[in-house]
């Protein structure tokens, strides 16, 4: 009669465990693109039924409304980087500044997963007219995540309230993955 013993040799262990390290190696990567591509896409939508809920506030009450980044939950904040959230208001008096008395009409938090949003330079805030379009020019939203400015991409609203998707240009792309 032999005796067999139980269990697993060195070799077996190291070969489970390279196998392992090679799956997880290819794993992760995978992983997190599809991560922050999925974050990218939630927060494209919220752009995009954000601009949606102004146009139909907008044309439905004949009133202006204001779509702009905010610094607090009441407050636009001045700044391009909508990344921090932002906020749809009726602009009752014109101003441009949410009074109590003017309706929020939708807020969206901070953008999760890393992912930045930022707008034209110089376009703190949008204007949605009782026609459905933007007042002003044209804005550009360059929209990035963690795969850096060559995954970046771009939302144009026009003038008349279409959006359209494209690319950015370099220096638009490195401004939005990077900080710049």
């Amino acid at each position: 009669m032999s005796r067999t013993d139980a269990g697993f040799t060195l070799l077996e262990v190291i070969i489970a465990l390279t196998v392992t390290a090679i799956l997880l190696a290819l794993a992760v990567p995978a992983w997190s693109n599809a991560r922050a591509a999925a974050y990218r896409a939630l927060a494209q939508s919220a752009l995009e039924g954000t601009l949606l809920d102004a146009n139909r506030h907008a044309t439905v009450t004949a009133t202006e409304v204001v779509i702009c980044p905010v610094s607090t939950a009441e407050r636009c904040s001045g700044s391009s980087d909508w990344s921090p959230g932002w906020m749809v208001f009726a602009d009752l008096d014109g101003d441009r500044t949410r009074d109590a008395n003017e309706t929020v009409v939708r807020r969206e938090a901070a953008l999760a997963g890393g992912i930045r949003l930022k707008s034209t330079q110089g376009r703190t805030r949008l204007i949605i007219q009782p026609n459905g379009g933007n007042a002003g020019s044209n804005v550009t939203f360059t929209l990035c995540d963690a795969r850096g400015a060559a995954k970046a991409s771009t939302l144009v609203l026009s003038n008349s309230g279409q959006m359209r998707h494209g690319k950015p240009t370099e220096a638009a792309a490195q401004a939005c993955a990077y900080g710049a």
